[in-house]
């Protein structure tokens, strides 16, 4: 029977029999994957230190005749040991799988990969706040679903102007003259640098990214309510 190579990131993992466990895989080359891992749950399993979370490992597997298939081999690559030392960190990794197990199909992009290893990497980096890699994730989230707001031009298609201050308009996905006028030009530069797909180590180098982050982190949550987990 014909053995796959990829790179993967556990996503969930379910304890089954006595000693096996069913993964569900992100993987680098085949989207989402459903692997037996038999006798894992065994003191002395090869498999065991392959399949940790918040860490991204070379695995080998077959296809099953159903949606299981069977995980063969699995070696460490790389793991993000900082995350576990903070509740929160290890908490928002939690919510970041999760939200994008629920937000993506079975044969997601391999840019849904990437991004979660990027999410863990700046998770592991303890100067990167929780707060703005749950930011950057939801806008890598939304950008790679093809929800990107309009950052350059209002409803009418007038350029967004540096001197003046703008609401968000849900509806059309973009900043517009209303009532509220609360964000600025520093906002929009902020969220076109993630929205860009720039690294939260980017966004953390931003002058008052804290404040920013606090004024923008509620429209980019809604947005995403709106168009990716309710979609899912």
């Amino acid at each position: 029977m014909k053995q796959f190579l990829t790179q993967a990131i556990v996503l969930a993992r379910t304890d089954y029999g006595e000693a096996d466990r069913i993964l569900t895989l992100l993987s680098a080359d085949y989207g989402k994957l459903r692997l037996m891992a038999r006798g894992v749950r065994k003191a002395k399993s090869k498999l065991a230190g392959g399949i940790e979370l918040f860490s991204v490992s070379d695995i080998t597997f077959i296809n099953g005749r159903g949606e299981i298939g069977t995980l063969i081999s699995a070696r460490l690559v790389r793991h993000y040991g900082n995350i576990v030392k903070k509740i929160d960190r290890v908490q928002l990794g939690y919510d970041l799988i999760k939200v994008l197990h629920k937000s993506t199909e079975d044969e997601p992009e391999p840019e849904y990969f990437g991004l979660l290893e990027q999410a863990f990497i700046a998770l592991d980096q303890p100067d990167i706040a929780v707060e703005l890699v749950r930011f950057w994730f939801s806008a890598q989230l939304l950008r790679l679903a093809g929800h990107s707001p309009n950052l350059q031009t209002d409803h009418a298609g007038t350029k967004l102007q540096a001197n003046e201050h703008y609401g968000f308009d849900f509806d059309a996905m973009t900043f517009e003259n209303q009532a509220d006028n609360q964000f600025g030009a520093d906002h929009i530069k902020f969220m076109r640098l993630a929205f860009a797909g720039n690294q939260p180590a980017v966004l953390n180098q931003v002058q008052g990214s804290q404040r920013l982050l606090t004024d923008v982190t509620p429209l980019v949550q809604t947005m995403l309510a709106t168009h990716v987990e309710r979609s899912a």
